[in-house]
Parts: structure tokens; C-alpha cells; sequence
């Protein structure tokens, strides 16, 4: 492109000069001659004038006289009525230019000057003209690489930027180039590096969620699995394999619920639902884990509470706040049902050191652990209670108390209290 853009410019610049110049040429040329020409007859007349005036005083006329009259290479020659012919200067040889007047007295008066004076003259105007020339190709030259620069170094600079967005790198460069048109293709880019670099992050955190969603239920499938090679008894079999049924129930719910986020995240599938029923299953869920920690986890608060939203995600949510507190916190871990207004609440406690003050609220943003973990359970829980239109809040730090806000709706009779439930 850089050698186009200069040939072009150089085609462009070379027949301006051969189409001005050789006017210009022509034009001089004839100035220049024209010029002489007017030189010679004036030269001829004041001459003859000299003459005329010199007769008419009777004063001698010849040619050392005359000899300071004649400027330069001319030449000329007199002629007066019965007298020799006088000659000043040189007779030039060759072409000439030529003038000749006529006195009052009769007398004849030839200037002559050799052709090669102008020649000469015409010979500077054309040096000249051809240094223009020259002075003109070569700042063209120099200009149509600046400009050749100017468009090619940006339209690489595009190149490599497409081809660094074709492997995988997203982020978007913001240079421009003072150009209107290759700006409006940097802009298209940037917007283009940026959608992509969104769409890679949500696959990323998809991955990342599912991995998450998924190791729970996984996590209680296989201590059920555990259980039933521990025992002998077919009755326990019997029940570990039910409860086992049931995880695979619900790691097949995790999964379509995943598959109909990432394919649209608006399409829910609210209902109204009993909280303990969720909440016993989580306890039952999680009662071994809890066993073998030596560690206790019980139930306590409103019964009977009707909540709206999908269950699935809500004993995800659920799930993975009893997780946290097995994990990272201590003692007896408490689920406490509640009602605020129009919802429905199920906080999560336990009696361990709490959370550092330097976390907070932090603790919902993902990569946040006060120790070594992925950061990413409380991060889903959010986003899984804010997809279904409830909300996760940190209520106390010390003892720790996560909160699940839900909305509900009139149980059909007064719901009853009930005592802790250790499980």
C-alpha cells in the first residue's frame, strides 16, 4: 500500500510539473525572446538618434565615437548617404537578432546581437524551472511518505489487532489514529474486543459456577454411596440408596437449571413452595458431613412457611452457606426460619470466630475467602438467590449470620413455632 499511495502521488506530482513546466517553458522561452528583440530595436533607435544629432551638428561621426554607445557583444553598422559604412564591436557570426532604423538625415542604422545570448537566458530559466521541478518531486516524494505512513502504520496496527482478538486476547487497545475512517474501524474493534472479552468472562464464570453448583450434590451423593458400602443392613441400604436417588434427582435439576441460565438467564421457574421442606432435606443432606466433624446442625423457628421461588436453587443457595460454615466456621450450626414483612427468611449461623472485619460484605464478591478456598460458593449463592428474585445478606459478622430473603405468600393458617431440632 505504502508504494501505491507514493507512485500515485509521484504520477500525480510528475504530470502537473510536465504539463505546467512545458507551458512554462514555452512561455519564458518566447518572453525571453521577445525581450531581446525589444533590446535591439531600442538599442537601434537610440543609436540612430546619437547619429542624427551628431550630423545635424556637424560633428564627426566614426566609429571610435560611437564605440561607447554600443553595450555589450552587439553589433552595429551605420550607414550614412556618401560616406564609408562605419562598424562598431564585433559582427557576431551565426544567428543573430537583428534591428535596423532609418535616420532624419537618410542615414541607415543596423544592431545586431548574437542568438546564443538568449539562448544562454532561456538555458538559466530552464535551470531554474528544472530545480523547481526537482525541489517539487522530491518534497511530494517526502509527503506521500508521511501520508503513506500515516494510513498503512494504522491499518497494520488494525491487523495486528484483529489477529490479536482471532487468538484470544480481548482487551481493547483505545488508540486512535486522527484518521475518521480507520477510527471507525478502531471503535468497531474496541467494541467488538469488549463484547468478546464479556462473553468469555460469563463462559469462564459459568464453568466456574457449574464446577461449584455441581461438587455439592456430588460431594452428598457419594457420602450416601460411602454409607451404603459401610452397612450391612438392607434397610439402611434401602434408605441411603433413596436419599441417594434423590441427589441424583437434584444434580439433574442443578444441571438443566445451569443449561436454561446460560441459554437465557431470565427464564425462571418460580412456584410456591414449603421452606422445610427444602430446609429438612438440607439437614438431611448434610447430616453425616456434620457427624464426622463431630459437630452439630439443627433447625429452629417459623413452620410451615410458604416461600416463592424454585426450590432447586434455593437448596443450592442453602447448601452452600451450610458448606461455608462446615468449612470456615465452628460449633453448632443453626437454620432459623423467620418472617420481615412480605418475606420469608432463613438465616444460617454457627458459633464459630465469625468473619474478619477487613471482609464484611466483601465476602459475596468472587476470589473473596478469608482462608483457602475457591471464593466462589457465597458469590453463586447471591447470584442464584438474586436470579430468583430473593436477596443474600450479611447480617452480623461475629458470630457470623447469613440471611436468605424470599418472598411468600399468606400461609393458609397461623404458622407455628417450634423448637430447635438437632440433627
Amino acid at each position: 500500500m505504502r508504494r501505491r499511495l507514493i507512485q500515485s502521488t509521484l504520477a500525480v506530482v510528475l504530470v502537473v510539473i510536465a504539463v505546467f513546466g512545458v507551458s512554462l517553458v514555452i512561455v519564458e522561452t518566447r518572453t525571453i525572446t521577445s525581450t531581446a528583440q525589444e533590446r535591439v530595436d531600442t538599442e537601434a533607435v537610440r543609436l540612430a538618434s546619437i547619429v542624427d544629432s551628431r550630423l545635424l551638428g556637424d560633428e564627426t561621426v566614426d566609429a571610435k565615437v560611437l564605440q561607447d554607445q554600443i553595450q555589450g557583444d552587439r553589433y552595429a553598422e551605420i550607414r550614412i548617404p556618401q560616406k564609408p559604412v562605419i562598424e562598431v564591436g564585433t559582427k557576431p557570426t551565426g544567428d543573430v537578432i537583428s534591428a535596423t532604423e532609418t535616420g532624419e538625415e537618410g542615414e541607415t542604422v543596423t544592431v545586431q546581437e548574437p542568438r546564443s545570448s538568449v539562448t544562454r537566458e532561456v538555458g538559466r530559466t530552464l535551470l531554474i524551472i528544472g530545480a523547481v521541478a526537482l525541489l517539487a518531486v522530491i518534497a511530494a516524494v517526502l509527503l506521500a511518505v508521511r501520508q503513506a505512513n500515516r494510513l498503512a502504520s494504522p491499518l497494520t496496527d488494525l491487523a495486528e489487532t484483529a489477529e490479536r482478538l482471532g487468538s484470544g486476547d480481548p482487551r481493547p487497545r483505545h488508540k486512535r489514529y486522527g484518521v475518521h475512517e480507520l477510527d471507525r474501524v478502531a471503535d468497531v474493534l474496541d467494541s467488538s474486543a469488549e463484547r468478546i472479552g464479556r462473553m468469555l468472562t460469563a463462559e469462564r464464570r459459568l464453568a466456574a459456577d457449574a464446577s461449584h453448583q455441581l461438587r455439592t450434590p456430588l460431594t452428598a451423593l457419594s457420602m450416601r454411596l460411602e454409607e451404603i458400602t459401610l452397612t450391612d443392613d438392607l434397610d439402611t441400604v434401602k434408605e441411603e440408596a433413596t436419599i441417594a436417588l434423590t441427589q441424583v434427582e437434584r444434580l439433574t435439576d442443578v444441571v438443566e437449571r445451569l443449561l436454561t441460565n446460560s441459554r437465557d438467564p431470565r427464564t425462571g421457574s418460580a412456584v410456591t413452595f414449603d421452606l422445610d421442606e427444602v430446609i429438612q432435606q438440607q439437614l438431611a443432606e448434610w447430616r453425616p458431613a456434620y457427624r464426622s466433624a463431630g459437630r452439630a446442625i439443627v433447625s429452629s423457628g417459623k413452620r410451615h412457611l410458604q416461600a416463592v421461588g424454585t426450590p432447586g436453587a434455593v437448596a443450592q443457595v442453602l447448601a452452600a452457606l451450610i458448606e461455608n460454615s462446615l468449612m470456615h466456621g465452628g460449633g453448632t450450626v443453626a437454620l432459623r426460619t423467620r418472617v420481615t414483612g412480605n418475606q420469608a427468611v432463613i438465616e444460617v449461623t454457627d458459633e464459630g470466630p465469625g468473619i474478619p472485619a477487613d471482609l464484611g460484605a466483601r465476602i459475596f464478591e468472587r476470589a473473596i475467602s478469608g482462608r483457602n478456598s475457591t471464593g466462589i460458593g457465597l458469590a453463586v449463592a447471591r447470584d442464584l438467590a438474586e436470579a430468583d428474585g430473593g436477596r443474600l445478606e450479611m447480617l452480623q459478622t461475629k458470630p457470623p449470620v447469613i440471611a436468605l430473603f424470599l418472598s411468600r405468600t399468606q400461609p393458609p393458617k397461623k404458622a407455628q413455632e417450634s423448637g430447635p431440632t438437632v440433627r
